[in-house]
């Protein structure tokens, strides 16, 4: 199963987040007499209704969050809401999972204010976040995700819209998105985008909730069969758009999916030489892939385009190299999605001729049939030592690993 959480158009929120769970199928009663169970453990504050209401966002029909509060405080310490929140889940008795995705929401809440304002996290107190909604939405949002079993299932992000002009608070007035939200995004493989809407469309709680929740961004929507779709309204209307967050709940293929990035550049001024070791240094910097194509490029030159495909973790280190080792004087820089077969890596040890080896080589399903790859650095390695070809321990290999399997399947 594969969930993809989509804020591409109105940003998200703590509540809306909730509330599209609630559409999806938690359990509302559940969720409602934990947070009720909550209540207990924030200081200060009645919870006087909560409720799940059906409502029309702009045509569209989503879940919204009724909740009536009573509050006398200005702000509260970051610890004191941790200590309430680490203590609701514990009370509630939800799963470790649940707890530690509790816990870590209010860590990356606290932290940021934390670098933002150059305190000790023990130090930060919160303003807005000080609230009992806070509570509310990482508690519930805990408890719907253990409802739904979403703990265990590949969860996806498409970006994340924020809004744009400027937002006012207690620190002041300043362009949205504000620090907050860009501190927690920070580090974050999540990929945010603003537009046209004087508004703040993802809130800070709704922000650190999703970092916590995937860390998997895309562009586009993978490849599914959609099972349930859930719909989370937020509290603010707008007139061009729906102010409504989806979730969808789908069957994935027999591929994975994840984002990539891929570096081009074009040299006509190096050999073969150069190229040959340029491959060796980019791959040893962590590079997925690299292909060298021949061309012709501007005023009939001959061209060689060096194409790399790598992680953000790498960009940096990669394309270094290709300056360095090129001299180029531009590399262009994209984004693909792409479809991946599950696989797994393993390793047996395997006697020819007297002589023993370790052999890696990874195996994957797709349509139901089995199949596996030896590394071909062992490939290689090996047919020196037995004195055979290529061709020849690949054969003699696969017998061995197909009798492992066999062997594993039977038992």
């Amino acid at each position: 199963m594969v969930v993809i959480i989509d804020p591409q158009i109105a940003g998200i929120s703590g509540d809306m987040l909730l509330c599209s769970l609630v559409d999806l199928g938690a359990d509302q009663n559940k969720i409602i007499n934990g947070i009720k169970e909550s209540e207990k453990f924030f200081s200060n504050s009645t919870i006087k209704k909560i409720a799940f209401e059906k409502i029309q966002k702009h045509g569209v029909q989503a879940f919204q969050l009724i909740l009536e509060i009573d509050e006398n405080f200005h702000e509260k310490k970051g610890s004191e809401i941790k200590k309430a929140i680490t203590d609701s889940v514990s009370r509630i008795g939800l799963s470790e999972k649940a707890k530690s995705f509790a816990e870590s929401c209010i860590n990356t809440l606290i932290s940021s204010e934390s670098k933002i304002h150059g305190i000790p996290e023990e130090s930060v107190h919160f303003h807005e976040a000080s609230s009992i909604d806070t509570l509310v939405d990482i508690v519930g949002i805990a408890i719907a995700l253990e409802d739904l079993g979403l703990f265990d299932e590949t969860i996806v992000c498409l970006p994340v819209s924020v809004g744009g002009g400027s937002v006012t608070f207690s620190h002041g007035t300043m362009s949205n998105p504000a620090s907050a939200i860009l501190e927690i995004f920070k580090n974050s493989n999540l990929i945010i985008k603003g537009n046209d809407t004087n508004e703040e469309l993802t809130t800070p709680t709704g922000a650190c909730i999703l970092v916590n929740l995937t860390h998997q961004s895309v562009q586009f929507y993978p490849s599914i069969k959609v099972n349930s779709i859930g719909y989370g309204a937020g509290q603010k209307d707008f007139q061009t758009f729906s102010n409504v967050l989806k979730i969808i709940r789908g069957t994935e293929n027999y591929f994975k999916t994840d984002s990539v990035k891929i570096l081009e550049t074009n040299v006509d001024d190096v050999s073969g030489e150069i190229l040959g070791n340029l491959i060796e240094k980019i791959m040893e910097k962590g590079a997925l892939d690299v292909s060298i194509y021949n061309g012709i490029t501007k005023k009939g030159r001959p061209t060689h385009l060096v194409s790399v495909i790598c992680t953000d973790a790498n960009i940096d280190k990669i394309t270094d190299t290709l300056v360095l080792e090129t001299g180029t004087l531009g590399i262009r820089i994209s984004t693909s999605d792409r479809f991946i077969v599950p696989r797994s890596i393993h390793s047996i040890n395997v006697t020819l001729n007297g002589d023993s080896f370790q052999v890696h080589y990874k195996k994957f399903v797709f349509k139901d049939k089995i199949n596996f790859k030896i590394e071909f650095d062992d490939l290689k390695t090996i047919s020196n030592i037995i004195n055979k070809s290529i061709k020849e321990t690949d054969l003699l290999l696969r017998k061995e690993i197909e009798k492992l399997e066999n062997k594993d399947d039977k038992s």
